[in-house]
């Protein structure tokens, strides 16, 4: 690899994979600096869903909703092996604090926005059929929904994009801990680690896409400028020894009526998430003993009959920036941080897993501007993405 790139991305969660193979695609000479492993923090820790995301419309969210659905198709066609549709139930009760009709209105809207295509539509799962439901609990329930939307696995999702990345041109270092950037006569002067090895890489833009450690790699970046206010969010999820459901369940906590999602998970049984603010290092996030008892009181609220032992918990850190609004109305959408003394540099802040590829083509769009044109070898609009052997 030569010592000068294009496009230097720091951090291998999706987001960062993502914009490597969107500039490598581009035709940018690009590598990507990982200090762990690629997926190593979020991106492994997530609700494995590439959904539209149906709750966001509720905040208002449309434009976010209508291109996640949109980034949902590109995927399910162009990852096949990696991204497929799953049934999801809503089931709709006497204390649900959504009404029957808000619901309806709400994925009316949703097949509205996924132009009614038929993955986007949904139906009403006849009373008669509430016994085939996992054994959900049926006192004081109303209505059920049954809609789709896609479920993956995120590690695999990375590591594959990754992989496309490389075949495209672009270089992965990893492990390699990015100890000093510095902007200095029209490029920058990256300092990292690598192994036992000390590295200088050359870069002509620079992408900070390192997740929950966002703001820390900021501020090794020289000159030194300020950066916005940013609040970490744990989700925590558990997987149960419970035989895995025939479909995602889109619940509604009994108690802070937060979307909580009851999913199949490669046998057993995932359920997830919460929204705490975490305040600590992002290496030492873990689940709390609340966490993991009001996961499990909802799993069993909804089945009774549920085994909800153990067998693993996980906790992720969702980046957001800092606000007086509830978290969640808080904008999903990404932010992306310029600062005019760092010409060509971005900083990615939040992002979801379903949108990583817009995300992706946003950001080598701008920094176009401070690159010299080169021919696309590729579109990620219809690029394959393939599992790399062993997932």
């Amino acid at each position: 690899m030569s010592d000068y790139v294009d496009v230097a991305v720091i951090g291998g969660g999706i987001q960062g994979c993502g914009v490597a193979q969107a500039a490598a695609a581009a035709g940018y000479r690009t590598v990507l600096l990982e200090k762990t492993a690629l997926a190593h923090g979020t991106s492994s820790k997530s609700s494995k869903l590439i959904h539209g995301g149906l709750r966001y419309l509720e905040s208002a969210q449309f434009s976010l909703v209508r291109q996640s659905l949109y980034e949902r198709e590109l995927l399910i066609r162009n990852a096949p092996d990696l991204v497929n549709y799953t049934k999801f139930y809503l089931p709709v009760y006497k204390s649900s604090s959504r009404h029957r009709l808000t619901i309806l209105s709400g994925l009316s809207l949703y097949a509205l926005l996924g132009n009614l295509q038929p993955q986007a539509c949904f139906r009403r799962v006849p009373p008669p059929q509430w016994s085939n439901l996992d054994g959900l609990e049926r006192r004081g329930l109303q209505a059920v929904y049954q809609y789709w939307d896609g479920q993956t696995d995120d590690v695999a999702l990375t590591r594959a994009v990754m992989a496309s990345a490389q075949q495209l041109g672009a270089h992965l270092l990893c492990p390699a801990s990015v100890e000093q950037v510095h902007y200095q006569s029209g490029e920058y002067h990256i300092a990292y680690q690598h192994g036992s090895q000390s590295g200088l890489l050359r870069a002509s833009t620079v992408i900070n896409a390192a997740g929950a450690w966002v703001d820390a790699v900021h501020a090794r970046i020289k000159p030194n400028t300020d950066f916005p206010a940013i609040e970490l969010v744990q989700g925590t999820h558990l997987i149960l020894q419970q035989t895995a459901p025939s479909g995602i369940y889109y619940l509604e906590s009994p108690t802070d009526r937060r979307a909580v999602f009851v999913m199949p998970w490669y046998g057993q049984t995932l359920i997830g998430t919460t929204e705490t603010a975490y305040h600590g290092d992002p290496e030492q996030v873990r689940a709390t003993e609340h966490e993991i008892d009001y996961l499990r009181n909802i799993a069993r609220h909804y089945f009774p009959q549920l085994n909800d032992t153990v067998v693993k918990q996980f906790s992720g850190l969702r980046v957001l920036p800092a606000g007086k609004q509830s978290m969640f109305h808080r904008p999903r959408e990404t932010v992306m941080f310029t600062a005019p003394t760092l010409p060509g540099y971005i900083a990615l802040i939040g992002g979801k897993l379903t949108g990583y590829r817009a995300t992706a083509e946003k950001v080598v769009t701008l920094l176009q501007r401070a690159l010299p044109a080169k021919s696309p070898l590729a579109d990620t609009k219809t690029l394959r993405i393939e599992p790399v052997s062993g997932d």
